[in-house]
């Protein structure tokens, strides 16, 4: 517990224990950080004086040492004659309010009166649960809070490119893109203490694209290969067609092998037939796409024979 005291103008004396003199009025703030926080509110009689009263607003607590009040959490602590002081057990926000004690002297009541100000640390205690929702869906996203002051609600998109948004309990995202998929933060704020942090992951599905398809040229004899780079949230499932033919792992040489983002077909013993268009499909269920690329045969240099020169050939039995 956190007490934080305010002097007036007429020099009350201030400290964690709060003694109290009769100078003027006071406020005292107390930092609830759980209900097993107490406070005690220190009054001393004067010499002379006959009897002290509390009261929370108009209503009485104590006069002298009988209790009016029905609240088993007060009580009045007597370290001695001269201590006439309230304990509030397990203070809440319903204790917040004026406090006044009176003291009846022999020639007039005096009284002092202190303002309990409870503050609490603020709570998310509501936020949205994680989602996943299709591209262009409008999102609202909802983070509420407790605490005293009311704290401040603040967003942030955890990602490189983020901008800042207004706060707010509410975040709405109209047609909400692939690049706005990630966490989001709320923090819940109010200076009693620290910011109270939570986290909403949103997952956006869209369909898939083909990001980029290449392929090289290759002798007949040797592996060719293809790769399909592609994207989509569900990642997609790749295939593969030769013209209308879809063709499958371990066929007439054939090796697929497919990850979340891409798909590679490798060609081993290239023969004449291999050669020709291919076509890489992606699909989820939001969409399909395709792509297709061929497979080229890379032309060999062929060895030539030496040329003779007229010149060099001799006849046979030519004489002159």
């Amino acid at each position: 517990m956190h007490f934080i005291s305010r002097k007036s103008r007429e020099g009350i004396h201030s400290s964690s224990r709060e003694f109290w003199n009769w100078s003027g009025p006071s406020v005292l703030r107390i930092t609830v950080e759980n209900i097993r926080d107490n406070s005690t509110r220190r009054c001393y009689l004067e010499d002379g004086a006959s009897k002290g009263a509390w009261l929370n607003r108009s209503s009485i607590i104590f006069a002298g040492g009988d209790k009016w009040s029905v609240d088993p959490r007060v009580s009045i602590s007597t370290l001695n004659k001269r201590d006439y002081s309230l304990q509030i057990q397990n203070v809440d926000v319903t204790d917040d309010g004026p406090y006044t004690c009176s003291v009846q002297t022999q020639h007039t009541p005096r009284t002092m009166q202190v303002h309990l100000t409870v503050q609490v640390p603020p709570k998310i205690y509501d936020i949205s649960s994680d989602m996943t929702i299709n591209e262009g869906t409008n999102v609202t996203l909802t983070c509420l809070a407790t605490g005293k002051p009311e704290p401040s609600i603040s967003w942030r998109h955890i990602s490189p490119s983020a901008k800042p948004f207004e706060n707010g309990q509410y975040l709405d995202i109209y047609g909400i893109t692939r690049d706005q998929a990630g966490e989001y933060e709320c923090s819940a704020e109010n200076d009693v203490s620290f910011p109270d942090v939570k986290k909403v992951k949103v997952v956006v599905n869209f369909a898939p694209t083909i990001q980029e398809i290449k392929s090289g040229t290759v002798a007949p004899g040797r592996s060719g290969l293809i790769r399909c780079e592609g994207a989509g949230v569900p990642p997609p499932a790749f295939e593969w067609y030769k013209g209308e033919k879809k063709l499958f792992n371990g066929q007439q040489g054939i090796i697929i092998q497919n990850f979340s983002t891409r798909s590679i077909l490798t060609v081993t013993n290239v023969t004449q037939e291999h050669f020709g268009n291919y076509t890489c499909v992606a699909a989820n269920k939001l969409g399909t796409t395709n792509a297709s690329l061929p497979l080229n045969q890379i032309i060999e240099p062929t060895t030539s024979s030496p040329v003779t020169s007229p010149d060099s050939v001799s006849t046979e039995g030519n004489e002159n």
